[in-house]
This record gives C-alpha cells, structure tokens and sequence, in this order.
C-alpha cells in the first residue's frame, strides 16, 4: 500500500523459527489485502472492478465490499467531503501510479476529472457480497481506509494466532490490542505537524482501538513552483488549503480512525470540528497559528479527545 508496517507483541517467541513463522504469515495476510485494495498492480481487485462495465454487478470479496460500504457511510456523513471515487482526481494531481510533473493541472482538466467522481454512483450488496456502478466512468480508491482496514485485519489475524496483546501500525494507521505490555495500555505520541522543530504534539494512553493521523505535511508534490498537498478535496477538485495541517482520530476501529481523520482533514478547522463535536468523535486538530509564526501549531482536542484521553 505504498507504505511501511510494524507489529509489536506482548510476550516472548521461543525460537527464531516460530518467529520466522509469524513474520511470514504477517507478510502474507499483508500480501492478500495488497491484493485487494492496491492501486498500483492492475490485477488487484479494485482495479478490476473500476474497469468493470456499469450497471452489472461486481462479484466482490467480503473485505472490499465492507470497505466500500464504510467509505460510502463516510461520504454521505460529509456531504461528500470525503468521496472514495475520488480517483481521476488523485492522478490527475500525480498522487497516483504516475507521479505528475511541471504545471498543475488546469481548470478544464480539473471540470474533466470532477465529472467522473461521484460516490452517489457506487451500490454495495454484502449478501453475497457485490459492487456495481450506476453510472461510469467511475473508479474506487479507498487509500483513505484501506490501510487502517487492513490494520484491524491483521489484528484479528494476530488474535486467531493467540497473540491478543499487540500494536499493529500501517503508515499512520494504528491499531492496538492486549492493553499494551504493562497492562496499562499501549503509550502512543502523536507527531507534531510542523516541518520545524519536530516532536511530539500529544501522548496518549490507548488499551483498545484505533488511532490514525492525516495531514497535507508529509507526501507533498511540487506543480508550478507550488507545493501541494495530497489530500484531495472532491468538492472542489483541488488539494486542501487551509489553516489545518493534520487530523489525529481515536475510534473503536483503524478504519474508522483512518477514514475520520481524512474526512475531517478535508472539512478544514470548522466545519471539521463542528461535525466531531457534533458526532462525539474524540478528535485532535492540529492548526497553524500565523500570529505566533509559520511553524507554530496550536492544538484544538474534541471533548470526547479531552474526556476519554486528557488534555
């Protein structure tokens, strides 16, 4: 998926084999939803269904309809703020297979690639599973979920194992499980946005559930003597300008957590904390503060953010 990944477990491997063993069978479960949800190989799955005809249905794994039908809840919670058809879009800025070199793109190719994005065209059946297309061209890309998706995957995975006390992280999704190694719960530190100085913008302690930052500071791309971000506002068809630098988002799911905080990334530091406010979602915005300097961050937590996790 285009990242790194890490697991931690509570206890002790008796030999180097059954280690061996349990790295293997990480890779491969990894390898089954890259298999999935990939944009970059065109025999994944998804890539499959977006070269699917429209209006038939799409036999579909149970993982990626059940993906899809999070991402769709998502989309209609935001007034499609957040949109996993948002694909001509993330390539035709290069955040897709083909990185994009030179201008950015024009206000006709943007109306050109808008005009293909619309999640009110994707339908989802989950017995048995099933997609289809009301309408095409239209084309799934569910990064925004997909790693935090795979996170809860594999922790399942991990616990059908008998390794219940874990930390499975997929770039900036987490998952955790087992209340960490103390019995405490897992220590966790939420990295400063700002490109200086680096650090830590908040600890926190978390036994169970997800935890997934989003934000325009890291995969960034250069058009025109610009930089941009790669989060995507489907609305407008360009990358999110604002005020907000990043979204940390604690859910009972990575994928939650992970399709949260990009929605709410795309939302911008209003209408983004009014709909966590609103929800009960415990919610970290970390915003730049231009009257303190360009690399101060202040910090905005959600009540739920305050009561579950501290200031």
């Amino acid at each position: 998926m285009g990242t790194t990944w890490e697991v931690q477990l509570v206890g002790s491997l008796p030999d180097e084999a059954r280690r061996t063993d349990l790295q293997n069978g990480i890779a491969a479960e990894l390898e089954r939803l890259e298999a999935i949800f990939s944009t970059y190989r065109t025999t994944s799955e998804i890539a499959r269904f977006n070269l699917a005809p429209a209006a038939t249905w799409f036999a579909a794994t149970p993982e990626l309809a059940t993906a899809t039908a999070w991402a769709l809840t998502l989309a209609e919670r935001t007034g499609g703020a957040f949109d996993p058809t948002v694909a001509p879009l993330v390539n035709l800025w290069g955040f897709g297979p083909v990185r994009r070199r030179g201008a950015e793109p024009t206000p006709a190719e943007i109306a050109a690639a808008r005009a293909q994005v619309g999640w009110r065209a994707i339908e989802v059946q989950t017995s048995p599973p099933a997609l289809r297309k009301r309408e095409g061209p239209r084309a799934l890309e569910l990064s925004s979920v997909a790693k935090g998706f795979a996170a809860d995957e594999l922790s399942r995975w991990l616990v059908r194992r008998n390794w219940p006390g874990h930390r499975v992280q997929l770039g900036g999704d987490l998952r955790v499980s087992g209340n960490g190694p103390a019995g405490t719960g897992w220590s966790l530190g939420i990295e400063t946005a700002a490109a200086v100085p680096a650090g830590i913008a908040a600890t926190l302690r978390l036994g169970e559930g997800g935890l997934s930052t989003s934000g325009n500071y890291r995969n960034t791309t250069v058009l025109g003597g610009r930089t941009y971000g790669h989060i995507l506002d489907p609305r407008t068809g360009r990358p999110v300008e604002s005020a907000l630098v990043a979204v940390s988002v604690v859910a009972p799911t990575a994928a939650e957590s992970s399709g949260w905080a990009t929605a709410l990334f795309v939302l911008g530091p209003e209408a983004g904390v009014r709909l966590a406010e609103e929800l009960g979602l415990a919610a970290l915005f970390q915003m730049r503060n231009s009257d303190l300097g360009p690399t101060e961050i202040s910090l905005r937590p959600t009540p739920a953010w305050k009561n579950r996790l501290g200031p």
